[in-house]
């Protein structure tokens, strides 16, 4: 028998940003959620830290307070560098999300969205390395098996839905034959906190489009580059490459990005090893639902697990809590159904919705990504691009996902047709 301590409606696997906000939602809807975490809060994940308004929106959807007595650092909009030209891009005002971006360390924000969802009433379990799916007769999950605690205990956890929120690695899908596809495009980001009194509380998020080192001359460095501030004396900097370039899986992503830095101000303390806060550390960036189906066999995949990120801008923690929710209403709906076509009917929703809402988005992310990846394209992108401003905006509404889907101006009308006419991926 289960011990009924291990029982659920569903389980999760995963309290990153998609997994609690998953729980969270079912929470709130009275499901009763087990929330497996592999490791103990508070703990360190390789990211940006910024947050566009869209991530903001599911902060807001979630409860949270994002004042900054609350702890976070609000920023005004996007500074782009490129091109030799330094523009600053407000966010939009729009209906549908607010018009700030904020920054906070994923060592306080999981953490916190953790605790919100264990507040709405998730029973959160840490320490737990979930390492498949139970299966029943006709191959279909209905629980999870795990080590718990330093001992590594074997145990079972039993649930009717398994919602997979498992990051990059995918570990829980790949255990049901889902790999990730390779036409899909990926990146690989490195990020190194520094001490730096002069950046840390910029107002804008700043992103490079071009990359040189001191003795690349008018050669560019692969990949696009990132500072944000995080408000308490350090900024957070990083670079992304994406498979598009040549230089991916080629590169040593550490020595680019110190070479990257040694070529900026003295002053901004990013040349000194000193000021460094950490080490450099590297994840990969699963794009444009690059591991699918989204549901099958009674597990849903959130976030990172399903290739999330956004092919444009690389930002992942809005889709992954974004597609938490989703999954969240579409599993509330199944459970009040009968095990069995209806219930399977109900869970179909959320492939469905994802594909509606983000498959021809993804789709042109994808040939963005083809483009970008080529230096003489983003060369005669950037020299003509950037100092056009109105253009940059929308530039920025379209990188971002920022439009309202209905009204809007006349930008947000140009982008939602071009979604709707791509193909969804």
């Amino acid at each position: 028998m289960t011990p009924v301590e291990h029982d659920a409606d569903v389980i999760v696997v995963g309290a990153g940003p998609g997994g609690s906000a998953t729980a969270y939602h079912l929470a709130r809807h009275g499901v009763r959620v087990l929330l497996l975490e592999k490791t103990e809060f508070p703990r360190e994940k390789v990211c940006g830290d910024g947050l566009t308004p869209r991530a903001v929106r599911q902060l807001i959807r979630m409860g949270v307070d994002t004042s900054p007595e609350a702890g976070w650092l609000h920023n005004r909009g996007l500074r782009v560098i490129g091109g030799g030209v330094r523009l600053e891009l407000d966010w939009p005002e729009l209906a549908s999300f607010p018009n700030y971006g904020l920054v906070r360390t994923r060592l306080d924000f999981d953490d916190l969205l953790a605790r919100q969802a264990v507040a709405a009433g998730a029973k959160l379990r840490t320490n737990v390395n979930v390492l498949g799916p139970v299966l029943d007769g006709d191959g279909r999950v209905t629980g999870v098996e795990a080590e718990v605690g330093p001992g590594k205990e074997p145990t079972t956890f039993h649930a009717p839905l398994v919602v997979a929120a498992d990051g990059v690695s995918g570990r829980f899908p790949l255990a049901l034959g889902l790999a990730k596809r390779e036409d899909r495009p990926i990146g690989v980001a490195v990020r190194r906190y520094y001490r730096s009194p002069a950046k840390h509380d910029d107002n804008y998020l700043e992103s490079w489009l071009e990359l040189r080192s001191k003795d690349s001359g008018d050669n560019l460095l692969p990949g696009y580059g990132w500072i944000f501030g995080l408000g308490d004396g350090r900024v957070n900097v990083g670079l992304g490459v994406l498979n598009s370039s040549s230089a991916f899986g080629k590169t040593n992503y550490r020595r680019l990005l110190t070479d990257w830095l040694a070529n900026t101000p003295e002053d901004w303390g990013m040349t000194d090893e000193t000021n460094a806060d950490g080490p450099i550390l590297g994840a990969a960036l699963p794009m444009g639902f690059n591991r699918v189906p989204h549901y099958t066999r009674g597990v849903l995949l959130v976030g990172d697990s399903g290739g999330m990120v956004n092919p444009f801008n690389g930002e992942g923690i809005a889709y992954a809590m974004e597609s938490g929710e989703l999954a969240a209403e579409a599993i509330v709906q199944a459970l009040a159904r009968p095990a069995g076509p209806e219930r399977e009917r109900a869970l179909m929703a959320y492939p469905n919705e994802l594909k509606a809402r983000l498959g021809g988005y993804y789709r042109l992310g994808g040939i963005f990504v083809k483009l970008i990846g080529r230096p003489e394209i983003m060369r005669i992108a950037t020299k003509h691009g950037m100092p056009h401003p109105t253009l940059m905006r929308f530039v920025l509404k379209l990188l971002a996902n920022l439009t309202d889907p209905r009204g809007g101006d006349a930008m947000d009308r140009v982008i939602n047709a071009m979604t709707k006419a791509a193909p969804a991926v």
